[in-house]
């Protein structure tokens, strides 16, 4: 596996693991980490037993970051920064090789408002 991905992969873990309590992870790996609200709840009227939040899985070039709060409100979107969004692919996911500061930044931002999302709609 790639050095620098591991290093990526590692960072954002770091990162995503403060989310932890109320946030389980499911996987929690050397290359693949996820979080979810393990809690009964509805949504859109559907009886639910728990939803994702975000995840990590360190792919052959890049290190896949999934951003689940963007499936509650299309309007997320524009909480990406600009570096950010260039590395989004599809609608949740995004393709990171490599961290800088204003990436991290960009990253850590978007987790804090996905996570008021899911706090502001009782899912945690």
């Amino acid at each position: 596996m790639n050095n620098e991905l591991i290093e990526v992969y590692q960072r954002l873990k770091e990162i995503l693991k403060k989310y932890e309590n109320p946030l389980t992870p499911k996987f929690d790996l050397d290359s693949k980490y996820d979080l979810w609200s393990v809690k009964n709840l509805v949504i859109e009227g559907r009886k639910r037993k728990e939803i994702s939040f975000a995840a990590l899985i360190i792919q052959s070039n890049y290190v896949g970051f999934y951003y689940m709060p963007v499936y509650t409100d299309v309007e997320l979107k524009s909480v990406f920064g600009p570096e950010l969004l260039k590395l989004l692919k599809g609608k949740s996911c995004f393709h990171i090789k490599k961290l800088n500061e204003d990436l991290e930044k960009q990253i850590i931002a978007a987790l804090d408002i996905g996570y008021s999302l899911y706090k502001d709609k009782g899912w945690l």
